[in-house]
């Protein structure tokens, strides 16, 4: 079930009316069924897989739970029941996510060598959000080895926190210690009227990112990716700085939405995008964009490798594997992998520029505290992202190099004021002006999140509800009369494939 269909539209205000209604003790249950139910509206035998991994994982910790008490012993039969889930759980993972590419890699391979290998027997189809509710599984089960959360009893509650349909499908990715302490709170919960209305807020803004921002510029970007060989480098960089930002829409609307319906049920998720192209290095960037799997990476891949207290090669290197790793997470494809690679490069150049940034710029008079110097970063950060996009798009590693070419080798700058570009997918200059205007809120709001560490939905509710009913509305007529909606069918969010 997406989001952005009419099913949705009926299934949320029904769980959220019954979650209320229901006796209390009754709403995990409900919950859960609920939960799965959304699942299942993609493939109903899918659910099977979440179901085994939360059977794995919770019996994983309840054993480890069990085995802590036999000393040194205890702590290698922990070992190996952890080694165990992780086993399991990755290669679920590993077979519907990576069996195709590594079958089509190595066929690659021998084909070189003269060597036909034919089709793979299987037809595997990759079950929806696999990637986010296996990694949140697995935090717990290696959370609980470590000691730094208690082991859940109740296998419904657990359940709940694996398969919670909000951020089910594409996060954020929540941590036992926050999502799960929630769930054991759930009998608790009360209803506030003020945290609806902030959640539904919330969830108007991800809509409005989703089909005004997002959808649109799919229709310019799609078309110039598509054919990027008709077209000239203004039209490639324009597609190429709309995929950055679609693509940001895309997810971040995503969480919107799900952080903002799960507060109107009581709550609370991490913040997943902290007005990322606000950032002004590749490192902090990253501290900003898809923040529970960056978090996720840094806890349990880059600091168990040594993290930074190491030798400075053994550092450099740490941050290559974790960014290779996470290219690879994000698809199966080497177009995913080299992306993750050039974040790594980013990463190890700048941390080696830094030094020399240091003894160089006050020499050439450039004043590291200035304005001037400040957007200059955010612009070189937002350039460099926007290059890795492209790998990021592309279907192909050779379809990257061959549009990074044609971005700059093919100079026609007269397409900017001939009206060519009205053929490139947007059919007149209202879809333009959408986009622009769309941007414009999105910057905006951003720059408050950047500047005051605020949220649009408690921005609003501080300036009065005069105002506040004024922002909502326009974004509420905005959706509906310039959203795009897919027609019969609602758009997919990107990150769906992940």
């Amino acid at each position: 079930m997406l989001f952005n269909s009419y099913h949705f539209l009926i299934f949320f205000p029904l769980v959220v009316l019954m979650f209320y209604i229901v006796p209390r003790k009754w709403r995990t249950i409900w919950l859960l069924a609920a939960s799965y139910y959304f699942y299942m509206g993609w493939n109903p035998k899918y659910a099977a897989i979440i179901l085994l991994c939360t059977v794995v994982t919770w019996l994983g910790g309840r054993w480890m739970s069990a085995v802590s008490e036999n000393g040194r012993a205890g702590r290698l039969y922990q070992k190996l029941i952890l080694l165990g889930c992780c086993a399991v759980t990755l290669g679920i993972l590993c077979f519907f996510k990576y069996a195709r590419f590594i079958w089509d890699s190595v066929a690659a391979l021998a084909g070189g060598l003269q060597i036909t290998m034919g089709e793979m027997p299987l037809r595997i189809v990759l079950p929806v959000g696999i990637s986010f509710y296996t990694f949140q599984a697995l935090s717990y089960v290696i959370d609980v080895y470590r000691n730094q959360v208690p082991v859940q009893k109740s296998f419904l509650k657990y359940a709940l926190f694996v398969s919670f349909f909000p951020q089910l499908v594409a996060g954020p990715i929540e941590r036992s210690d926050h999502l799960l302490a929630q769930v054991e709170q759930i009998e608790e919960m009360s209803f506030q009227t003020r945290r609806i209305v902030n959640g539904l807020i919330y969830m108007q803004y991800g809509f409005f990112l989703k089909l005004v921002l997002a959808d649109n510029l799919a229709v310019y970007v799609d078309h110039i990716f598509e054919r990027y060989f008709f077209y000239g480098s203004v039209e490639l960089f324009l597609a190429a700085v709309g995929f950055a930002f679609q693509i940001y829409c895309d997810f971040s609307s995503y969480s919107a939405i799900a952080i903002g319906a799960a507060m109107v049920m009581g709550f609370e998720l991490m913040e997943n995008f902290h007005a990322p192209y606000f950032a002004s290095s590749i490192q902090e960037f990253w501290r900003r964009w898809h923040i529970s799997l960056s978090s996720w990476f840094r806890d349990y891949v880059y600091i168990p490798l040594g993290g930074s207290h190491c030798s400075k090669r053994k550092y450099y290197l740490n941050l290559f594997l974790t960014f290779l790793v996470s290219g690879l997470w994000h698809g199966a494809n080497w177009t995913f992998i080299l992306w993750g690679v050039i974040h790594g490069l980013y990463q190890i150049i700048g941390g080696m520029l830094r030094p020399l940034k240091a003894r160089l710029y006050p020499c050439l008079g450039i004043k590291m505290d200035s304005v001037s110097y400040h957007m200059g970063k955010i612009l070189s950060t937002f350039l460099l992202t926007t290059f890795a996009w492209i790998f990021f798009r592309a279907d192909s590693v050779r379809t990257a190099f061959l549009y990074i070419y044609n971005l700059f080798t093919k100079w026609n700058f007269w397409v900017l004021t001939d009206g060519s570009l009205k053929n490139t997918g947007f059919y007149n200059g209202v879809e333009w002006m959408v986009v622009l205007s769309g941007l414009i809120v999105l910057m905006c709001v951003d720059f408050i999140l950047h500047k005051r560490n605020i949220r649009i939905d408690a921005f609003l509710e501080a300036q009065g509800n005069f105002f506040r009913m004024l922002v909502v509305g326009l974004l509420f007529l905005s959706t509906l009369i310039f959203g795009n909606y897919g027609g019969y069918e609602a758009n997919a969010f990107i990150y769906f494939q992940f």
